[in-house]
Order: structure tokens, then sequence, then C-alpha cells
């Protein structure tokens, strides 16, 4: 399999031992309901193809997300998958120690920031200002 953008879910799921749990498709095509959707898969792409978690590690990291959620008493709907994918990222990337819970926290408020001081059709990008805040 490739680690490029170019993985699909079925793809990770294959790598996965077919263990990973997939979204209800809104269509034959539909995966990402939203662009940032689309962005938390890459960045679960490209943090793998670092190195960061294997992907059986991921699919098990996905489904304690899931089941706690369904514990908590969340619909299981499929409406909250990629919500409940980033906070498996979240929780891996603070489990493998390549970031803390703070760190990112900081960090989406500065991609907010930047995101609201950015006019439209421009490129987002982080100023010095929102680098230090998140180190």
């Amino acid at each position: 399999m490739s680690t490029s953008f170019s993985a699909t879910l079925a793809d990770i799921a294959q790598a996965c031992g077919n263990g990973l749990p997939l979204p209800p498709a809104a269509g034959p095509d539909t995966v990402f309901a939203e662009p940032w959707q689309a962005h938390a898969f890459a960045i679960t792409v490209q943090l793998h193809a670092r190195g960061l978690f294997s992907w059986p590690d991921w699919a098990q990291a996905l489904s304690d997300e899931l089941k706690a959620a369904q514990a908590r008493g969340e619909p299981d709907d499929g409406t909250r998958y990629y919500d409940h994918w980033l906070n498996a990222l979240e929780q891996l990337i603070v489990a493998r120690g390549a970031g803390t819970a703070a760190q990112i926290h900081a960090l989406e408020h500065a991609w907010a920031d930047a995101a609201a001081r950015t006019p439209h059709g421009e490129p987002i990008v982080l100023a010095e200002v929102d680098s230090l805040l998140i180190s």
C-alpha cells in the first residue's frame, strides 16, 4: 500500500486486517462531508507514513473511541464518525509522545485564528506569533 495521500479508507481497512470501522457512505463516491474531515484523514495518513503508529494500532484506537462514544450514549448513526476519528488521532498523538493535549489545543486555536484573518481564496498561513503559542 502506498503511504501517499492516494491511500483510501479501503486501503487502510485492508492494511488493518479489515478491522477498521468504516463510516456509512453518503453516496457511492462520497467519503467526506466537510473539508476538515479530509484534512484529518490526510494528517492520519501522513503520521502513519512517518511511523507514529501502525494501521492495526490506528484501527484499535478508532474502535476504542467509537466504543467509548457508544458508552457515553452518543448516537451511532455515523454523523460523528470523523469527530471520533479526530479524537482517536489526538489520543494517539498524546500517547505516543508526539504532542501534548495543550499543544494540540493551542494549534487548533492558532489555525482558527489564522483562518479568521485570511482573505477568502488565499492560503492559510500560521504567523510566527501563532507558532510561539504552540511550543
